[in-house]
């Protein structure tokens, strides 16, 4: 059965993309941490009780519908948890938006610059091309560990762990309780986590911490799309120069396998030898992050079906 549920998340995820936004799971998951985000007395106390209790919330409400359906027909919880795990991933249109933003960056940098908002949350107004496209390469493997491979990376090994210690049927609402929970984790990181906000404090040191084994998983992905050991084993030494723990890593690996730099200026630069991006570059690094998405993909049905 989780085998089913991942292989219809990913694919309708290929065939349709987003929910629609006023559906969208994760959208109505924001509009309980919109709320958090203001001025209070306490700010790192709120927000360390909001880092805590919303991502519960939603990852029982989420178990709680999987295994009430389940009750009712086993089918019917698979559904729910294909429908719950396809609104907590992302690669079509992660991949579309990086492409159509580099393919910009040759005829409408000011279009690119604004398309650009939807994958990196940075100053775009003064970006070169060869940045912009810089920018869209870094966002689009970071975003391969954040919306991807981390929900379903957990969901697969929750479901084994559960497999091995609870009853069959609380093992797919459980599996599916972890995607909507690291999801949920990343969502308030997304919307609160900056130095500019205290409330957010916790809510992003805790998705440093969910992180910090997706974003060197996606590395190791990104390289086998490669074929080669050598992205990730270089990109290693770049790895760490942003402040990120985690997001280095990804995009460290792609800059490696592209032999390109990125560069967040002011920020980081990784490989600072080499040139930034060309349009080519830059569309065969989606073109590998698309790959190394089926990858993983293909490895979670492998071992949710053991």
């Amino acid at each position: 059965m989780a085998a089913g549920v991942v292989l219809a998340a990913v694919g309708g995820d290929h065939l349709a993309g987003e929910p629609p936004a006023r559906l969208h799971p994760v959208a109505l998951f924001g509009r309980l941490v919109g709320p958090i985000d203001r001025e209070w007395r306490a700010p790192r106390l709120v927000g360390s009780v909001a880092a805590v209790g919303l991502p519960l919330f939603a990852a029982v409400a989420v178990a709680l519908a999987v295994w009430l359906a389940g009750d009712i027909a086993p089918l019917a919880g698979g559904v729910i948890a294909a429908l719950i795990l396809f609104s907590t991933i992302s690669l079509r249109l992660l991949c579309t938006t990086a492409g159509d933003v580099l393919a910009q960056t040759d005829t409408d940098l000011a279009g690119a610059r604004e398309a650009l908002l939807a994958l990196a949350g940075r100053d775009a107004a003064d970006l070169s091309a060869a940045h912009v496209r810089s920018a869209a390469v870094e966002s689009v493997a970071e975003n391969l560990s954040d919306g991807f491979l981390a929900p379903l990376v957990g969901f697969g090994v929750a479901s084994v762990v559960a497999g091995w210690w609870l009853s069959p049927g609380v093992t797919l609402p459980a599996a599916t309780a972890a995607a909507a929970w690291i999801k949920a984790v990343n969502t308030m990181d997304s919307m609160v986590g900056y130095r500019s906000k205290p409330v957010g404090w916790a809510a992003a040191r805790l998705d440093d911490l969910v992180m910090w084994v997706p974003a060197r998983l996606t590395a190791l992905a990104i390289s086998a799309a490669a074929l080669s050991p050598d992205p990730v084993l270089t990109g290693r030494r770049w790895a760490r120069l942003p402040a990120s723990p985690n997001a280095g890593w990804p995009m460290a690996t792609l800059a490696a396998a592209l032999g390109v730099r990125l560069e967040k200026p002011g920020h980081y630069t990784l490989n600072s030898v080499a040139a930034l991006p060309t349009t080519a570059e830059g569309h065969y690094g989606v073109t590998l992050v698309g790959r190394a998405g089926w990858l993983t993909a293909l490895a979670t049905v492998v071992i949710v079906g053991v």
